[in-house]
Order: C-alpha cells, then sequence, then structure tokens
C-alpha cells in the first residue's frame, strides 16, 4: 500500500524537515506486520513528493501464533497486503510520529504553517462508495478526485471494486493532514486488525480535536473507528459534544467581551488589557511567570509566543478551563523545546502551594472580583507572603466606568460571577494596604479608553518587591 505526501511550498524540500526523513535516503523501518520504507521521488525547490510504502507479510504476521483459520489460504488470498487501512495509521504513528505530533526541532515554525499538500492514497477500501468519500473529505476543505476500478477487468458484469486511488488537495499544516489521514483511513475500511479498546478512545478524541466534533458525519466516523463499540462510541460522541458546546461558550464569551468595548470599538477591552499585562511583565525583565486564575489560557498564549519568559505556569481551579487552555496551546502539538517552557496546574489560589515559588513575576487578570471578599486575606498570604514574587501585575474592573455602557443597568456587576468590583478609590486603598503590609511598592495604570470623570475601565496595580525595586 502507498501513501504519497506532494507540496508546492517554496522551498519544497521543506517537507522533509517535517517528516524528519531525510530526501537523499531510502529508509526502511521493521514493523510488527511488515516493513514500512519511505522514499523522495522528487527533491526540488518547486516541487516535493514523498511516499511511505508499506509491505505487509499477512502469513508472517501469524507465523506461529496458533490461529485456527477457517480457510486455509485466507492469509494468501486477500487485500490486506496491497490496500490502505488500520496498518497504515499504525505505520503514521511509528514511522512519521513526529510530524502526526506536530514537533519539527530544526525548524519549528514550519509546524504551524499551513502548506499547500496533495495527499494520493493507493488504494482505498471504501465500504459506503465514492459518495462517502467527498462526504467525508470535503468538509475538511479538501478537493477530492477519485479513481475507481473495476472488480476483474475480464469480468465487467462483475462491477465495480470497493477500492478507489484518492487524490486530496488542500491548503493545511502537515500535522492536520497526518491527523486526518491517521483517523479517516480505518473508518473507511470498516476494518481494524488489532484490539479496540479504551485507549482507541482517547486516540480518536486525540487526533480528532479541533475537527471531529464539528464534522457533520462524526457520528458514524466515531462508530467505526471504535468498531461499534457502544461503551466506547457513545462516550466519544458525548465528549464531542461537550467539546463543541465548550466552544460556543467560548464565542459567547467572546461576544460578551466585545460588547463590553462599545466605548472604543477599535480594539477590544480584553486584548487591551493583555497587551497592557504584557508590557508591565516585559518591563520587569522577568523570566519565569505565572499566571494565577490562567483560565482557557489567552495569556498563556501571549507569554509563549515571547521568548523572553523562558518558564511559564498557569494555574487555575477549573479543570476544564486547563484543557481548553491546553487545547488553545496545542500543548500536545508543540515542539519538545517550546513544550519545556509552559506548563499548567490544577489548584486553588487561597491555599499555600510551594509549586508556585521562586517565581520572577506573577499575573492575575480579571480574578480577584471572583472571589468572596472573606477569602480576599487567603489569597494575599498565598501570593504575597508565601510565593512572593518580585513582581505582581493584578487587573480588576472599575465600577466607576459601568455607567458608560447603556446595556448595562444600574449597579449590575459586569459579569454573574463576580462577587464585586472596586471603585478607583477602594482599589488603591486595598492594594497599597497590602503593598505596605508585605514589604512592596504599586502603582497604578488605567488599562482602555479613559474618560475624566470616571476613569478606565480597567484598572491595574504593578507591585514590585522593594527589596528587589532597592538593589
Amino acid at each position: 500500500m502507498l501513501l504519497s505526501i506532494t507540496t508546492t511550498h517554496e522551498p519544497a524540500s521543506d517537507l522533509s524537515y517535517l517528516l524528519h526523513k531525510h530526501p537523499d535516503r531510502f529508509q526502511s523501518f521493521n514493523l510488527s506486520f511488515g516493513n514500512a520504507h519511505v522514499f523522495y521521488p522528487t527533491v526540488s525547490q518547486e516541487q516535493c513528493t514523498a511516499c511511505l510504502l508499506l509491505d505487509v507479510d499477512p502469513v508472517g504476521m501469524v507465523r506461529g501464533k496458533g490461529h485456527h483459520q477457517s480457510f486455509l489460504l485466507d492469509q494468501y488470498v486477500n487485500d490486506r497486503p496491497y490496500v490502505a487501512s488500520s496498518f497504515m495509521s499504525v505505520a503514521l504513528s511509528q514511522v512519521l510520529g513526529s510530524a502526526l505530533n506536530g514537533r519539527c526541532k530544526d525548524r519549528p515554525e514550519l509546524v504551524s504553517t499551513p502548506l499547500p499538500l496533495t495527499v494520493q492514497i493507493a488504494v482505498l477500501p471504501v465500504r459506503g462508495g465514492e459518495e462517502l468519500i467527498r462526504e467525508i473529505f470535503e468538509p475538511l476543505g479538501y478537493e477530492v478526485a477519485i479513481e475507481s476500478y473495476p472488480l476483474d477487468e475480464l469480468f465487467p458484469d462483475w462491477g465495480e471494486s470497493p477500492c478507489y486511488t484518492v487524490t486530496l488537495t488542500g491548503t493545511k499544516t502537515l500535522a492536520e493532514l497526518l491527523n486526518h489521514l491517521y483517523v479517516l483511513i480505518p473508518v473507511f475500511d470498516n476494518r481494524k486488525h488489532y484490539f479496540v479498546g479504551e485507549n482507541e478512545l482517547e486516540k480518536l478524541l486525540e487526533k480528532g480535536a479541533g475537527w471531529l466534533a464539528d464534522h457533520p458525519l462524526k457520528d458514524q466516523i466515531s462508530r467505526r473507528y471504535l468498531k461499534y463499540k457502544p461503551s466506547l462510541y457513545l462516550t466519544a460522541l458525548a465528549r464531542l459534544v461537550e467539546e463543541t458546546e465548550t466552544e460556543e461558550t467560548e464565542l459567547e464569551n467572546e461576544s460578551e467581551e466585545t460588547a463590553e468595548d462599545l466605548p472604543d470599538k477599535a480594539v477590544p477591552l480584553n486584548q487591551q488589557r493583555l497587551g497592557s499585562v504584557m508590557a508591565a511583565l516585559r518591563a520587569s525583565g522577568a523570566q519565569s511567570v505565572l499566571d494565577l486564575g490562567c483560565g482557557e489560557g489567552k495569556l498563556l498564549c501571549e507569554l509563549l509566543a515571547d521568548r523572553q519568559f523562558e518558564q511559564i505556569v498557569g494555574l487555575d481551579i477549573s479543570v476544564r478551563s486547563l484543557e481548553i487552555a491546553a487545547k488553545r496551546l496545542k500543548l500536545n502539538r508543540l515542539p519538545e523545546r517550546q513544550a519545556q517552557r509552559v506548563k499548567l496546574l490544577h489548584g486553588s489560589l487561597t491555599y499555600r502551594d510551594r509549586r508556585l515559588e521562586g517565581f520572577d513575576t506573577a499575573a492575575l487578570v480579571e480574578v480577584i472580583e471572583h472571589l468572596d471578599p472573606p477569602r480576599l486575606a487567603a489569597l494575599e498570604r498565598m501570593l504575597f507572603e508565601f510565593a512572593r514574587p518580585k513582581t505582581i501585575v493584578l487587573t480588576t474592573p472599575n465600577r466607576e466606568y459601568n455607567v458608560m455602557w447603556e446595556t448595562l443597568p444600574a449597579d449590575q456587576l459586569r459579569h454573574a460571577d463576580h462577587r464585586f468590583e472596586w471603585t478607583r478609590t477602594e482599589f488603591q486603598t486595598w492594594a497599597t494596604g497590602i503593598a505596605d503590609q508585605f514589604g512592596y511598592s504599586v502603582r497604578f495604570l488605567p488599562v482602555g479608553p479613559e474618560d475624566k470623570a470616571v476613569g478606565a475601565p480597567t484598572q491595574m496595580g504593578v507591585f514590585e518587591l522593594k527589596s528587589h525595586t532597592d538593589t
């Protein structure tokens, strides 16, 4: 069975970096079911083609295993050595694992770069015909070309073969393409050569992250991939529905933030907050950063994109928010060096946690207003006394600015989960008292469009450890 991948991205030889296979070598790999070979029939600046050829040994797979076959020639007379099946998925995982998982040590920027790609699968057994091929690949953004074959050229009355040569063309990252193929090739074949258990459920959700939940045939794909086992595919579908609902909630939250920005439509307020926090963190000279109450990871993404920050830790009490943050950061696809820079922790802001000690800076972006006021004292000790970073950047809403939104009823808080919102005087009184108590200095900065009467929508305090600033 043969899989070929072609790109016209320039220089096209970049494909070899992503695949981690040298274009001048014919490389062979021993697998449990035979051998896999990787070679490049075409390599130039304008076009590069890489091929993965599987040489399946169906007899060797069962030799000495005591398998009792109803048909003695079953290993000799079958299509398994010649068609793309679950064997190909295993080969993608074992031979092209770095590319499948989105890792490229030498050229990490290529991992997230969409490339013009053409992939040809020769041949693909399809239980469902040409219509199923188009219904599965076209929603993923591929142009699909299909070549069919007669079952036997000498006997045309026998009809068409269930095997097709399929050519897909689209602009994707290589990891996206390989993840699609990893999941979908066994789905078309509707057979697997290995046991399907809980680990296959996790593989489906991992490799289907970001695309399967929105696919119109996600039910059929899940059932086929998991061999129609109800305990597995029902769990998969439930988790896919949960993922879709979470994405819809994120969109709703973003819409709410846009509505909050009505007085200044040029730049969303949340974006201005993140920009202000990032500027303060950069100015501190920090190399290690805590994002406390990191939520779904928006600030973490900004931090990861800045090479100044060598150690980044996000902490949140919500496991679900951490899962979303991991997806937003694409932790399972990051190059190893990048992945080592960031870590997600589950924990509370009101308990001492030694994992949070020794950092240069900490950021709390729109966090404290979600705590009940009696619990603020616990956060103060955890952060200023025990974790004790050199710099702390903290933002919170300015209640006085709420009158600027016509859609916000009088005396109503901006968010249903806010426990309080402070005026500028209340925030400055609290922050100054905390700074004096724990040996910090503090300065205050407005975030967002500033009104002469009511100030800015967000207020930011930058705390600096006095012993640090004095040196």
